[in-house]
């Protein structure tokens, strides 16, 4: 009698949580898989951003962007995409700036989705600045950035980018 009671409470248990299982799977799972292909669509589309960056391509740069994406927080940001083009188009052709090649790398994001329609990335950076001719000491700079993204018409775009999140934000 001992080992049937035993029995019954352990089938008892484990269709509990086959259930509590089943339920949340069937829940989430959905979400879950969408999920991961709006990160695999975004890390594409920051791709195509480091690379429009790297080449100073600055219709590429704010192709990637809202129409109403900016770049910075505060009253310094940079707001929309004629702005987007003319800060990549100065950066091209400031004198004062004197650069090589450049890499921006993203490393350790992670993602959250608030919203269907909707993303936010936190992540660290480096970026490595080659100086213009050979001899010139390189730079590396690096940080931590928050991202905010959204979709439109089936497709991602920045809604904001923050490279200074770990001076001035919390999150």
């Amino acid at each position: 009698m001992k080992y049937l009671r035993i029995g019954f409470v352990l089938a008892i248990g484990a269709g509990l949580l086959f259930v509590s299982s089943a339920m949340y799977l069937r829940a989430s799972g959905p979400d879950m898989v969408q999920q991961m292909r709006d990160r695999t669509e975004i890390e594409a589309l920051m791709f195509r951003y480091a690379r429009a960056l790297d080449t100073m391509d600055a219709d590429a740069y704010a192709s990637v962007y809202a129409p109403d994406g900016q770049f910075g927080t505060g009253p310094n940001a940079v707001k929309g995409t004629a702005a987007l083009k003319e800060m990549i188009a100065r950066g091209r052709t400031d004198s004062r700036v004197r650069i090589g090649s450049m890499y921006h790398l993203t490393t350790d994001p992670h993602f959250e989705f608030p919203a269907k329609d909707q993303a936010v990335a936190h992540f660290y950076y480096v970026t490595v600045i080659n100086g213009a001719k050979q001899g010139d000491q390189a730079q590396v700079q690096a940080g931590y950035g928050i991202d905010e993204f959204f979709r439109l018409n089936g497709k991602w775009f920045i809604k904001s980018r923050n490279v200074n999140a770990g001076a001035t934000n919390s999150r």
